[in-house]
């Protein structure tokens, strides 16, 4: 996070944020300070600093303009606001919904930054999975080129993408987005305040099918990404989804495709970046050729575990490409950059009560696709058996945490059964089910146990040996998994599910008391 006296936008003044919202200015502010420079702006009061614009939000849980108090204690400049708080000695700015002023504000801050005679890209990434790893690989890889502004973590709504675009500043040369929807129109708003010049597009999968109603719905809540460029922007699509490729039609301008590959039909262009002779090493991290057209490929391998990320690389590895950076500086980058981002797959050692094992940490959400990639890299993980070569690898007892995945629609527990019959077709070990604290989640968790019965009865004694459990909440399976660890060493535990399960607050007790190195 940017601390607080560093300026981290274009220069602006508390008068010249009123003339971007529209707002109106209190009589307050005519004490002075309505030409001292802004230095930050912030929904958090808590990360408010001397300068800050503070943004008074009225959320389901907690009402910002409570603490307009103590934005002014902290040396905020003043407040954005869409009710006067006439108590408060601060500045204020009043304006009818101060999530659509901050959007505003957003958006006059990427335009005062173009209008700069220096170049200035806006990348904007868009898929049902994958987002926020791609942001964070591409973020790196630009970093190499000039100073790069990319949230941490998942800023991709219509309050987290502003916040980003309020941190491009005179000196920034790349923007990195994500932005994000959960029905028809997000994204097109989104656009609307950072128009991107390149927009990337990674997977229509199954996330949130309950609010769009059909995956074709999600396709075109995606392609308003596409349909977002400025004149002439780049489209980058993954070609291995047809739904996404067909998005090149929609494009204003040039067409990059980057994929695995598959049958190739007569007009199939071809890809202009791709990932050859993929393998694995025992903690499931890819190693590959990446290939872009025209050129020799170099080898390349990934500091971050699951052999779904290669996508992802290909993704940043396009863009970044296209930009200027070099295969070898690619492959050099990926081989660096592990997690940004927390609660994706992200790799610890944890030791508890005397129970030690593995931890894949993927807990930040889960969708059906995302949810299917956690599993297959969890099947995939092997352990070291300390052979001199060190090349000896021993299956490790394997256990799946996994919480339920909501907005799915009907089908809801007919995608949680698949999920625990791929438990026991991957060989797992054992499926601990959390239920948390909503009947809905219960369900989801006893659906999940229940398509784990069912396909072990039906392809025999083989996968007869998985056990099940069901826990009613995070301590629960907190006990399973010490129980589990204590009797199995070599113990590999993946957390994966919705954020209303709870399960990244179990990953952050569990961490609490890690040791090693993050790998």
């Amino acid at each position: 996070m940017e601390k607080a006296e560093r300026p981290v936008l274009m220069p602006m003044t508390l008068k010249q944020v009123a003339q971007a919202v529209h707002g109106r200015i209190t009589p307050a502010a005519a004490k002075g300070g309505l030409d001292l420079p802004i230095a930050n702006v912030t929904t958090d009061s808590r990360q408010v600093g001397p300068g800050s614009l503070f943004v008074a939000i009225a959320g389901e849980r907690v009402d910002g303009h409570r603490f307009l108090g103590q934005a002014a204690e902290q040396g905020a400049i003043g407040a954005l606001v869409s009710e006067e708080q006439a108590d408060a000695d601060l500045p204020q700015v009043v304006v009818e919904d101060t999530v659509q002023a901050l959007g505003q504000l957003a958006a006059s801050n990427v335009e005062r930054r173009r209008a700069l005679d220096a170049p200035f890209t806006l990348v904007a990434i868009t898929g049902s999975v994958g987002k926020t790893t791609t942001k964070d690989l591409l973020a790196a890889m630009l970093a190499k080129l000039g100073p790069t502004v990319a949230p941490v973590g998942s800023f991709n709504n219509e309050i987290g993408l502003p916040l980003t675009a309020l941190r491009v500043g005179p000196d920034t040369r790349y923007l990195v987005a994500e932005m994000g929807a959960s029905q028809v129109g997000d994204i097109a708003y989104l656009t609307s305040i950072a128009p991107p010049d390149i927009a990337v597009v990674l997977k229509v999968g199954v996330a949130h099918l309950g609010v769009f109603g059909s995956v074709e719905r999600i396709a075109q809540a995606k392609s308003e990404l596409v349909r977002g460029l400025r004149p002439h922007g780049l489209a980058v699509l993954n070609a291995d989804d047809e739904r996404v490729a067909a998005m090149a039609q929609l494009a204003p301008g040039r067409v990059l495709r980057f994929g695995l590959g598959g049958a190739e039909r007569p007009d199939d262009p071809g890809l202009d970046m791709t990932a050859r002779d993929i393998t694995t090493d025992d903690l499931d991290r890819p190693s590959f050729q990446l290939e872009a057209r025209g050129e020799r490929p170099v080898a390349a391998s990934l500091a971050l575990s699951g052999e779904h990320n290669v996508m992802n690389a290909l993704a940043a590895a396009c863009v970044a490409h296209e930009l200027g950076l070099p295969l070898e500086d690619i492959s050099a980058s990926l081989s660096a950059q592990g997690r940004r981002s927390p609660h994706r797959m992200a790799v610890s050692q944890v030791e508890e009560d005397g129970a030690r094992f593995t931890l894949i940490d993927d807990s930040f959400n889960a969708n059906p696709d995302s949810m299917s990639a956690g599993l297959r890299a969890l099947a995939s993980w092997k352990e070291p058996t300390g052979g001199q070569d060190g090349a000896a690898q021993a299956e490790p007892y394997r256990v799946a945490v996994l919480g339920g995945m909501l907005e799915l629609g009907e089908g809801t527990m007919d995608l949680h059964r698949q999920v625990g019959a791929l438990c026991v077709s991957l060989g797992l070990d054992a499926l601990v089910a959390v239920g948390g604290e909503r009947g809905q989640l219960t369900d989801m968790a006893g659906a999940m146990v229940e398509g784990a019965r069912r396909a072990s009865a039906a392809q025999g004694s083989k996968h007869a040996g998985m056990r099940l459990f069901q826990a009613p909440d995070t301590g629960q399976a907190d006990r399973f998994v010490r129980d589990l660890a204590s009797g199995h060493p070599g113990c590999v535990v993946l957390l994966k599910g919705s954020h209303m399960s709870g399960l990244d607050a179990l990953a952050e007790r569990w961490q609490s008391g890690r040791f090693g190195e993050q790998q």
